[in-house]
Formats: C-alpha cells, structure tokens, sequence
C-alpha cells in the first residue's frame, strides 16, 4: 500500500457516528493511507451515514452526485458509504449511484479496508452487510480527534421499539461490554494524556441488562471517579424508563462525573408518549428531573424533542411546552417530525400537516431560546472551571478569545488578558460577564491557569515544547519549608 494515498471521512449523525468514524479513520491509517489535507482532493472518500432523519438520504445521494465529477477527473479515487443509510439501503446505493466502491454496514466497519482493496482489484463494487456485530468498535485502532477528550463506547444496539426510531433495527439489539474492558479502556486514555472522557450508548443507562446487573451504569460511573488523572466523566443518552436512583446518586456523589444530563423527552404529552412507545409518562420524566435538581441543584439538563408526531394536537403539544416550562433544560435539541420508511409511525394515521408543525416548532424555539437565555444569565457574576477546547468558538479569532466547557458543559468564550494563554486541554477559571442563550461570555480575564497533561498531550500532536512534568531531583541539602506539589507524571497511571 502506498503511503501516499490520503483519505477522508465524512460524518453525519449522533456521538455514536463520531465515535465509529474515529475508529474509521483508525483503520486507514492502520492499513497505510494518511489522512487528506485541507482543500485537497482525497484517493478515499468514506461517508459514514445516519439515517434517523428523512433528509439523511437526499444529503447523501446529493452529495454522491457532487462528487462523481471529482471522481472522472480522478480514477484511482475510490468512495465507501457506511453507517445506518448503508445498513439500510444496501445494494440500492450502488443502484442508485454506480460510482460508489464500497458499501458496508454498521455491524462491519472493520471490513472496510479489505473491501476497498478487493474494489480496486476487481473493480467492482463490493456491497458486505453483516447481520450482527462482527467487532466491538472499541477494539479497533482509532483515531482520535481529540488529545484530551475521548468517547468510550459501553454498548451498542437498543432493545427499544419506539415507533419513530429506526436504529435498533439498523443497529441490532443492545450488546454491552465487559466492565473491567472499559475500565481499561478508560485508563489507557488517561495515560495518553486525555482528561475528559463520555460514556456512549444507543441507551447508555440500560447498561448491564446483557449481563443481569440492573445497578452496572451506577457501579461503573463510581469505577471511573476512582481513576487517578480522569477529571471528568459525561454519557449520553440515557432513557427516562431506565433512569433510576442509583444512577442519580451516583453521580451527585461521584466527584469527577460531571453535573449534566442529557435526557431525551421527545414529548410531554402523555398520549404521545405511548403512542411513540417511550414507556414512561410526563409525570415521570418529571420526577426524575425534580430528583436530578434536589442532588445537584447546579446540573443542567439538557433533552430532544419531537413536534408533530402523528396524532399530535394542540393540546398534546401544549402539554410539551408546560413540559419545558417546568423542567428549564438549559437547551433542547429540537426536530419537526419526519417519515422514516421501515418505522410504525411513518404509516399513523393524522399525519400533522407540516405547515401546522413547522408553527407549532418556530413556538417550541421561542420558548427555549428564552428559558435558556434566563438560566445563563443567572451565571453571570459567578466564576466557572474551563475546560479549554479546540473549534468550539467559530468567531474566537476575529474576536481574540478562546472558548471552554464548563462543568455542566455549558460553552464559554473568554479573553484570555494578561495571563499565560492556555492550550487546549489545559483548565481556566474565569468570571462570567455576559450571557446569550446558547452561551456564555467571560471579558474580564483569566483568574487561574492550571496547566495538564492533556494540555501537554495536545502540544505534543501539534508539534510544540512541552514542559517537563518528571519531579525535581534535588542534590545536596534539602530545601527548608514546605516542598511544592509536583504535578502527577505524564503516564502515571497503571493499566489493569
């Protein structure tokens, strides 16, 4: 294999895409291609799909058809489509678009690299679509977009049937990993240097029913508070059904795991709700979040939302918006209802028409975008712990600022002042100053800078110093006083 064949990935969809297209790209490198620069045309184009919205296929095929031009000006390229689309449309994509190489589904990403060399000898198309899980995706190579945040993968599949989703059946049934295997997962990454790891699941917080262990989540936030360098631990999604107690002290009392929730409501209509088949009802949903609020009054929650489920009335959806009233996610992820062929829903009857949602979605915003901007501008004045990240603030530039996560990953632009300018991975404390509704904005400096090892792990991929961490030996006669505190090794942590 040539190393000088490039390739790129193409990513559409929810954190278990971006997860899998890390793992992707592992593969390529693993098998010889270097990845693209910018504003080059790549040998390798690979789309790895979503198909939860009914746009999905229109974005792919279209995008199919920008690049069929850039592949008659260039032979050799080859282009693979995978993802949830791929598993469900199969041979329909090369129908479709005979320009296509490869297509591979959700269950055999680790395929990939064989086919497109079986592509390019034959030179035909390689259609491979397995019925259930060849690999776990974390026991592939990878590569990591981030040197000091990771997503760890502790399932895949659902076992849900919820009328609007097509994903378990793209995706297979609910398979879960061993704990001490992401254990030591987790623990690898931190002796590369990441500080900040997102525990992922199609329903993250049903983790353990494949072994029987109905409290496994609970017990393995609890593990991750217990590995030394780790400074803070998310998950994402977790399903209202399958949200019990366990878990909500677990991470009130879990220091390193992080004050936020994600929560899908999808509707707070009751009705709704059953005829979505979300098994659980307002009045529960809101339990939870009352419960999440009396342990950590400081979380932020943040949830998705549907309009315009079939059957849907104005009643129905004003039981959605007393839902956001009283539960004041911080933001909501919010989509107007689209067909999905292959669901139960698609085929409902009182299909909502869609001048009726698209009204009922533009209130939905309305309403959020003001409960958002309320709830930040209750920060304002308050000091918050950065997270320094990499690409979060499109205008930081032109605006001389640098952006953050704070605990309850709530984005933060801030000016950096007189201080030592941070890198991403390292933690600031700033003071809020301003707030708008999908962030905040901090003017007057940083108060602390502490620099890490994720922060060295960053320097270290861009190819700049980084400081000595090893202690001081000290020769001679001891110092009197006090010694100073030595910042922990990069490495230190033992794998099991």
């Amino acid at each position: 294999m040539s190393q000088s064949r490039t390739y790129q990935v193409r990513t559409y969809g929810c954190q278990m895409n971006v997860h899998d297209s890390e793992r992707l790209s592992g593969l390529l490198e693993d098998a010889g291609y270097a990845r693209a620069a910018e504003d080059t045309t790549a040998d390798i184009v690979v789309f790895n799909t979503c198909a939860v919205r009914e746009n999905a296929d229109n974005r792919l095929y279209g995008n199919l058809g920008h690049l069929r031009p850039v592949k008659d000006a260039n032979p050799g390229m080859q282009i693979a489509v995978g993802g949830c689309l791929a598993q469900k449309d199969r041979g329909e994509i090369v129908r479709r678009a005979p320009w296509v190489d490869v297509v591979f589904g959700t269950h055999n990403i680790g395929s990939l690299p064989a086919l497109l060399e079986r592509a390019r000898v034959q030179k035909e198309a390689q259609v491979e679509i397995a019925e259930s899980l060849e690999h776990f995706p974390s026991t592939l190579p990878s590569r990591r977009e981030s040197a000091y945040a990771a997503w760890v993968s502790i399932s895949v599949g659902c076992n849900n049937t919820c009328t609007f989703c097509i994903v378990p059946a793209l995706r297979g049934k609910e398979q879960d990993r061993r704990p001490g295997d992401i254990l030591a997962e987790v623990r690898a990454l931190v002796a590369e240097g990441v500080s900040e790891i997102t525990l992922l699941g199609q329903n993250v917080n049903a983790y353990g029913s494949g072994f029987g262990d109905r409290q496994a989540f609970s017990k393995l936030l609890r593990a991750c508070g217990e590995i030394e360098g780790l400074e803070r631990v998310r998950f994402t999604s977790p399903h209202p059904r399958d949200f019990t107690d366990d878990v909500i002290e677990a991470m009130a009392q879990t220091p390193n795991v992080m004050p936020q929730l994600h929560m899908p409501l999808q509707s707070g209509s009751s009705r709704v709700l059953k005829a979505m088949r979300r098994s659980y009802r307002q009045e529960r949903f809101l339990g939870i979040v009352e419960k999440v609020r009396e342990a950590m009054p400081q979380a932020a929650i943040t949830t998705d939302i549907i309009v315009g489920f079939p059957g849907e009335t104005e009643e129905d959806f004003e039981e959605t918006l007393h839902v956001v009233r009283e539960a004041r996610f911080a933001a909501a992820f919010t989509f107007q209802y689209s067909k999905r062929p292959g669901t139960p829903a698609a085929t409902m009857d009182g299909q909502v028409p869609p001048e009726v949602v698209k009204e009922r979605y533009q209130r939905l915003v309305d309403l959020q975008e003001q409960i958002s901007w309320e709830e930040n501008k209750k920060l304002v004045g308050t000091e918050v712990e950065l997270l320094v990240a990499e690409g979060e603030g499109r205008k930081d530039g032109e605006r001389r600022r640098l952006s953050g996560r704070a605990p309850d990953n709530r984005l933060v632009h801030f000016a950096v002042g007189d201080a030592e300018e941070p890198r991403p991975g390292d933690v600031v404390t700033v003071e809020v100053t301003y707030a708008a509704p999908h962030h905040l904005v901090s003017d007057s400096g940083v108060r602390d800078l502490r620099r890490t090892r994720a922060g060295d792990a960053w320097a270290a991929r861009n190819g700049e110093p980084v400081a000595d961490r090893r202690p001081e030996v000290l020769l001679g006669m001891p110092r009197v006083g006090r010694p100073a505190e030595q910042p922990a090794p990069v490495g230190g942590c033992d794998l099991v």
